[in-house]
């Protein structure tokens, strides 16, 4: 089994040298690596959530810091991390049970009962505390301190001692091992949602694009090209404009897909969007990820796309995969919005090599160059966001968003004092 410090390394380095093409991919890699650091990591008897919490978080935090804008590096992270907390409470709830069902086969008199009563209303209360509080889910052993010791450890009628020390230990043994299973069994199922969200988002399509539609896209997602070739298998029949995507020019090999495909489709350049959205019925163009507000990380350009849209009443529909649910808000400091890519996307130094050349006694360039990555589009340009569970309002992502992931995790990287 190859060393765990080797595969974080290797991940590191893809990341930051920016050779993990796709979000699907940098989650699908990242899901797998976090996988193989809780199958390798040696567990307490004690505390045991809580020492693969902390592994998750030690790595977690280097693979953000090693590419913050990759949003979906933390996603990922955080929900291994929710997962984690969901799993030991789900154990948590089931040992209280089994206590429970312990305590009230003990005992046939009165008095017996009464104890047991007492008992059951503690571990009752014990379990409802967990449920209501499943953000910050108590461990075992907190819960069964708090409870009287019959009730903490059940009686164990045997011969010997050393029989009933062995029968903890093996107790404890199957605990451990039953916790580590449960985590990597879901770890496991999130992996074939991340490989199979295009699929789930593509069985939509039919719902949301008619017959002799035009729809618009800019530049070039999977999730897109999946989405209309499904509605086409559906025998719709329906028009494509795609945008270039300058200055990268993905929209030419989404177009050229698409031809492949069969579809009908449109080649414009990004400055006539506004000149053709009066023709379009529906916007539909993927994302780089989803903010807790609504609000949504794209390809740069498609917020100039989302303002044409609103002046002409036209749907302007998002597709994203649950991956790219970031449970954290614009604003906030963990998150970094865009990236500047390199000039020579946008320009020959060989041609302007003289604009680039300092200007006399001014010590700085006369000609610079910006060339951002990514737009925001705030939640009130979204018309509708279609993942692998559905459609769904802006105004619902927050809720949705909250289903996957802990309070506590939201923070992964620890601040610098």
């Amino acid at each position: 089994m190859p060393d765990v410090q080797a595969l974080v390394n290797d991940f590191l380095i893809k990341l930051k040298k920016r050779k993990i093409e796709g979000s699907q991919a940098t989650a699908r890699q990242a899901a797998e690596l976090l996988r193989s650091v809780i199958s390798q990591q040696r567990v307490p008897y004690t505390n045991q959530a809580g020492a693969l919490i902390d592994a998750v978080r030690a790595v977690g935090e280097q693979l953000i810091s090693a590419n913050p804008v990759e949003v979906a590096v933390g996603n990922i992270v955080r929900r291994v991390l929710h997962i984690i907390r969901e799993e030991d409470l789900s154990l948590t709830t089931a040992a209280i049970a089994g206590l429970n069902l312990s305590a009230a086969s003990d005992g046939d008199d009165d008095d017996d009962d009464c104890e047991r009563d007492e008992h059951t209303v503690l571990s009752a209360a014990a379990v409802a505390a967990a449920a209501r509080n499943a953000l910050r889910p108590p461990s075992l052993q907190t819960l069964l301190e708090d409870m009287p010791e019959s009730v903490a450890i059940p009686h164990t009628y045997s011969s010997g001692g050393d029989s009933e020390g062995k029968s903890k230990s093996a107790d404890k043994s199957s605990r451990t091992r039953r916790l580590k299973h449960d985590v990597i069994e879901a770890v496991n199922e999130l992996i074939q949602d991340i490989n199979t969200c295009h699929e789930q988002i593509a069985e939509q399509a039919v719902e949301h694009i008619h017959q002799n539609e035009v729809i618009l896209t800019l530049g070039s997602s999977k999730t897109v090209l999946e989405f209309l070739y499904a509605a086409k298998e559906k025998k719709r029949s329906f028009r494509v404009f795609v945008a270039e995507g300058a200055p990268r020019y993905q929209g030419h090999l989404l177009a050229k897909e698409l031809v492949t495909r069969g579809l009908h489709t449109t080649l414009i350049t990004d400055s006539a969007v506004f000149a053709m959205i009066s023709r379009v019925n529906m916007v539909i163009v993927g994302a780089h990820a989803v903010m807790a507000n609504g609000g949504v990380i794209v390809p740069v350009g498609l917020n100039m796309v989302a303002l044409a849209a609103q002046k002409h009443a036209v749907p302007f529909v998002v597709l994203a995969g649950s991956h790219k649910l970031c449970p954290l808000y614009p604003h906030n400091p963990e998150v970094l919005l865009n990236e500047l890519r390199s000039p020579s996307e946008l320009l020959d130094f060989g041609e302007f090599s003289d604009c680039l050349d300092f200007g006399s006694g001014t010590g700085s360039p006369l000609l610079h160059v910006v060339n951002p990555a990514f737009d925001y589009v705030p939640p009130k340009l979204v018309s509708l966001f279609i993942t692998d569970t559905g459609g769904h309002n802006p105004s619902y992502m927050y809720r949705l968003i909250a289903d996957y992931y802990s309070a506590d995790d939201l923070v992964v990287r620890r601040r610098v004092t």
